[in-house]
């Protein structure tokens, strides 16, 4: 089941997607956007957490500079925009209202009281700061670009987080991957997983770069990962 929410902040207020399970009440999981907004692909993200025992809630993130973005990887006029989004896009403001989704969703009364992060692209690096920077109960990142410049941050880590990491990163560098796995690999609460072949978004259905199999692997394992870290 589909609908929305709504969560105030100091400066305003801003909504998002949210989609619950067939039981609850259950964990929640806050899902943190890419540079495309709350989009199909994050509704879809959201639907099939719930499919899987988790209340999910998408926040617009990128409210405070146009809300209800909504575009796509498939044209150049959609690619631009997103990327002009993310230049805009201030991380601060954005933990705040992280910290406030992860607080509304654990209050929604299909939501069991437990909630985590999870965030791809953007996203993935909001995931991580979520682990230094909010009350998050777990975290799960898939191809966080700049990670490594809040490497300083990981003493603040204190619930578990998972990496997925994609080898042929395009956004991320080899030399960036290895420094971000060599600060936190020995970091009992942090799992790191990498995909030596895969290229950004490799779990982006219908992405350039979408591989399947990757995908599948990924899923399976944060599913895992959530559900050890937030059912009660």
């Amino acid at each position: 089941m589909s609908s929305s929410m709504q969560i105030q902040v100091p400066d305003g207020s801003f909504g998002g997607y949210l989609s619950l399970p067939a039981q609850t009440p259950a964990p929640g999981v806050v899902v943190l956007q890419e540079i495309f907004g709350v989009n199909q692909v994050m509704r879809d993200t959201c639907d099939w957490l719930a499919e899987n025992g988790f209340a999910a809630f998408c926040p617009d993130l990128f409210w405070r500079i146009e809300p209800g973005i909504d575009l796509t990887d498939q044209n150049d006029a959609d690619l631009k925009r997103a990327f002009e989004l993310f230049g805009l896009f201030d991380v601060k403001t954005g933990m705040t209202d992280i910290a406030a989704s992860l607080t509304a969703l654990r209050q929604h009364p299909a939501c069991a009281g437990k909630a985590g992060t999870i965030g791809y692209c953007l996203g993935g690096r909001l995931a991580y700061l979520a682990s230094t920077r909010t009350d998050t109960e777990a975290s799960v990142s898939y191809y966080g670009v700049a990670i490594k410049d809040s490497l300083d941050e990981a003493r603040n880590i204190k619930t578990p987080l998972m990496l997925h990491i994609a080898g042929q990163d395009e956004f991320v560098p080899p030399e960036d991957q290895k420094t971000v796995i060599s600060a936190l690999q020995s970091n009992p609460l942090v799992t790191i997983y990498t995909y030596p072949d895969c290229h950004h978004a490799f779990a982006r259905p219908g992405g350039a770069h979408y591989d399947a199999e990757a995908a599948k692997l990924a899923n399976a394992r944060s599913l895992s990962f959530l559900h050890a870290a937030l059912d009660s």
